[in-house]
């Protein structure tokens, strides 16, 4: 499959930000990538899901946050994080219709700037699964579609007690950068869906995913897709890390292949994030988990790697040159690994004990460059000029 591939400007630096347990974090490096500045600690304290930069200015910055006073919300920042404004209405569902149970927002999960020819537009996703967009540069923020109320979506969503352990999430919001009015987002539970007409009508996108042994593949509720990416060099083919494996797909198919069974089986295919290379779409990375017996959510034998495809998922090369060699039982969260679009592309990802890894040669070797930071949920990378 032929990919667009163009070598990326020079960047002055890169910034890679994270979202952690108890406050965010900014890090700046050098134009090398060898040395970096931390800026922070921004929202000490707080629950940060997300933080994202607006790819479209490149000083927006929006974070989704659950404070103790101020429960969940979303702040903004317009000059990089040296000051923050509170959204003056963060995503909300609509009040219930009498008789029926009402939902309220746990906490904002997913950030999603819009299409390029959108600005100020974002979609955020939230726990309980909700959908939800901004025209305003993230001021202000209302339901999105009307899957949030819909009774088919609802009951494929299932209820609070169900799945994920700190609630179920909207996340993988995807715009096609060809089209604004094509979108996908995946549920965990719920699926992956898409729409092609800008929110009127969603489908799932379900064929060839499996479940949890036991359950019906052809009921939504069941699917649990931890990640899903689309390649930036070749909108028509997507990734997704799931409970039950890595998948690929290609457009206009509407079927998942399985490719993680090309994974070494001691290790196995299922694990939280996934990242595609920005501008080769048969070159993706995972960092798998132990999902055996209890489900562990931890490095496989407690020896973390990344594991990298450069053919699609035909085949998968361990990279973990720099990582500690045993005794680091590691989780790496959906999404707490990214790529920045240099030349050669850096990976970055961050742990649940407070660590950020980063390789500056796409995988080949690792370097720690901060330790005993809070819990990391999420990790960002762009180019700053």
């Amino acid at each position: 499959m032929a990919s667009y591939k163009r070598k990326p400007a020079p960047a002055a630096h890169t910034l890679v930000m994270v979202a952690t347990r108890k406050g965010a974090w900014l890090f700046h490096s050098d134009a090398a990538r060898k040395t970096w500045r931390a800026d922070g600690p921004h929202f000490l304290g707080q629950i940060i899901n997300h933080l994202v930069l607006d790819p479209r200015d490149g000083k927006t910055l929006l974070a989704a946050a659950k404070t103790g006073h101020l429960g969940p919300t979303i702040f903004r920042s317009t000059n990089l994080g040296r000051t923050w404004k509170e959204a003056a209405r963060p995503p909300a569902f609509s009040p219930a219709r009498n008789g029926e149970a009402g939902r309220a927002v746990d906490h904002t999960f997913w950030l999603t700037p819009a299409h390029a020819s959108e600005p100020n537009v974002w979609y955020a996703g939230t726990s309980p699964q909700g959908l939800f967009r901004s025209e305003d540069g993230g001021v202000t923020w209302a339901p999105f579609s009307s899957i949030n109320d819909d009774a088919q979506y609802r009951e494929w969503m299932g209820s609070v007690q169900d799945g994920t352990p700190d609630g179920p999430k909207m996340h993988s919001i995807i715009v096609d950068p060809r089209d604004p009015a094509h979108l996908y987002f995946a549920m965990s539970g719920g699926g992956v869906h898409e729409t092609l007409d800008g929110g009127k009508t969603f489908t799932p996108l379900l064929k060839g995913l499996e479940v949890v042994e036991g359950f019906d593949p052809a009921t939504a509720t069941f699917h649990d897709p931890h990640c899903v990416r689309l390649c930036p060099s070749n909108p028509n083919r997507l990734y997704q890390q799931n409970h039950c494996g890595i998948y690929r797909l290609d457009r206009p198919s509407d079927e998942w292949v399985r490719i993680g069974k090309k994974m070494p089986k001691r290790v196995g295919d299922i694990g939280f994030p996934m990242v595609v290379h920005p501008r080769d779409a048969d070159t993706a990375w995972v960092f798998p988990m132990d999902g055996t017996m209890v489900w562990p959510r931890t490095s496989p034998d407690g020896k973390p790697a990344i594991y990298a495809t450069r053919n699609g998922g035909k085949t998968w090369l361990r990279l973990d040159a720099g990582l500690p060699e045993s005794q680091a039982w590691w989780t790496v969260k959906r999404q707490a690994m990214t790529a920045d679009a240099r030349d050669p592309v850096g990976l970055y990802f961050g742990t649940t004990s407070g660590e950020l890894w980063v390789s500056r040669n796409e995988g080949e070797k690792w370097a720690c460059i901060a330790q005993h930071l809070p819990e990391i949920y999420a990790v960002e990378a762009t180019e700053l000029a």
